[in-house]
């Protein structure tokens, strides 16, 4: 499991459809590098990805990069504790994930330039890069989607609860297809966790595509995956009643199931709910920091703990890439793969990095790498440009230099 924090907020098998070509594209589109790709991944790297965002921007130093030497006005109000890995500290808001740090890797030194508002962020990470004027960058899953497929006849890229509301301003946030189209869309749980499409704003060609899905059965099969009312009670019970806990246990019925990509937002919107978003400001952003120490910390420590320890009873934490990760830190100042092992570092007071700083675009390359995937192809877009996969290479740290 790879969790990375950030400084500061200012700154398988071949699916039925691979038989149907047409000169040198597929009937989804895919040009003859990107069915080398596909061919080229079968069989190596991770086979599939949960990717949690904290969506709100989980604060650095009540989480995974405490600084107890730190003045009292920065350091905050969390002690450290000891982890099961020597030398590196978790907040004590996280005591269950500290006994499991030797599963996971911790990247302290996360930064970009870009303009410090949560849907920058989300693009960045969620996409690997940000949209540039009309051109509107595909998710990560969309890319797994449409390079890899489907395992079988399940989606092969979902989002649980649902696909990202609002979240403060009304831009492209890196959740969707963009141009590769809605074909790549990701499943979307708003109907199975009680929220319809419509009001989250899903309209044309995403609203067509998952009615399309629903149709043909793909959208009814993947919804019987996600289904986690179908285990047991004392599953059910591990994961707690929160719907972060829920969608998690969803997230696993899913990449167990063959779905290969799963994003769990924590939070769909951001709008007047408590959220990482810590502001303690009653109409937008009402949390503060005992949120924090009796809601959010305790619930996201048992469920990502319960997460890992399922994983890993079930045979397929060792293919599972799963990545807990927010769109920004917090200022120093509070206002009204491979495991046991940090990377990077930030400043004495958390705001810059000073060791080893790692870019969004490092990150997205690392998962898809991670996944199998051949960076160097380049995708077929329908107006017939191309893109890169991304913007820079996979973090060697993780996963070595290139042979």
């Amino acid at each position: 499991m790879a969790v990375v924090t950030e400084q500061r907020e200012d700154v398988g098998s071949v699916s039925r459809r691979d038989f149907l070509r047409l000169g040198g594209l597929s009937v989804l589109g895919l040009s003859a590098a990107e069915q080398r790709a596909r061919a080229e991944a079968s069989g190596k790297g991770l086979r599939r990805c949960i990717f949690v965002l904290m969506t709100g921007g989980a604060s650095h130093f009540e989480t995974f990069d405490p600084k107890p030497g730190a003045p009292g006005e920065i350091r905050g109000p969390f002690k450290p504790i000891a982890t099961a890995t020597p030398g590196l500290q978790f907040a004590e808001s996280l005591p269950m994930l500290a006994q499991r740090s030797e599963k996971l890797t911790v990247i302290r030194s996360l930064t970009h330039d870009a303009t410090p508002i949560h849907e920058t962020g989300q693009q960045l990470l969620l996409a690997g890069r940000l949209a540039s004027g009309n051109l509107l960058p595909p998710s990560l899953g969309s890319i797994v989607s449409r390079l890899l497929g489907s395992r079988n006849e399940l989606s092969a890229y979902a989002v649980v609860p649902r696909l990202l509301g609002d979240t403060g301003v009304a831009i492209w946030q890196g959740q969707r297809a963009g141009e590769l189209g809605p074909e790549f869309d990701p499943w979307d749980g708003s109907l199975e966790f009680g929220v319809r499409n419509s009001e989250f704003g899903v309209a044309g060609d995403a609203a067509s595509s998952i009615e399309g899905r629903i149709v043909n059965g793909d959208y009814a099969r993947t919804a019987a995956a996600a289904n986690w009312m179908a285990e047991s009670e004392a599953t059910r019970r591990a994961y707690g009643e929160s719907e972060f806990g829920r969608a998690c246990l969803s997230a696993r019925r899913m990449v167990e199931q063959g779905v290969r990509f799963v994003t769990v937002n924590m939070f769909d919107s951001l709008a007047g709910r408590i959220t990482w978003d810590c502001h303690a400001n009653p109409s937008w952003a009402p949390a503060t920091i005992a949120d924090y120490r009796n809601t959010l910390c305790p619930d996201f420590d048992r469920v990502m703990s319960t997460l890992l320890d399922d994983l890993e009873q079930r045979g397929l934490l060792k293919e599972t890439l799963v990545v807990a990760v927010g769109e920004f830190g917090r200022t120093p100042r509070i206002n009204g793969q491979a495991g046991g092992q940090a990377l990077g570092a930030s400043d004495a007071r958390g705001m810059f990095p000073a060791e080893r700083p790692v870019a969004p675009a490092e990150l997205a390359a690392t998962i898809l790498h991670s996944l199998g995937i051949d960076l160097s192809t380049r995708l077929a877009l329908p107006q017939g440009s191309e893109m890169s996969l991304a913007e820079a290479d996979p973090i060697v740290e993780l996963v070595g230099a290139p042979a």
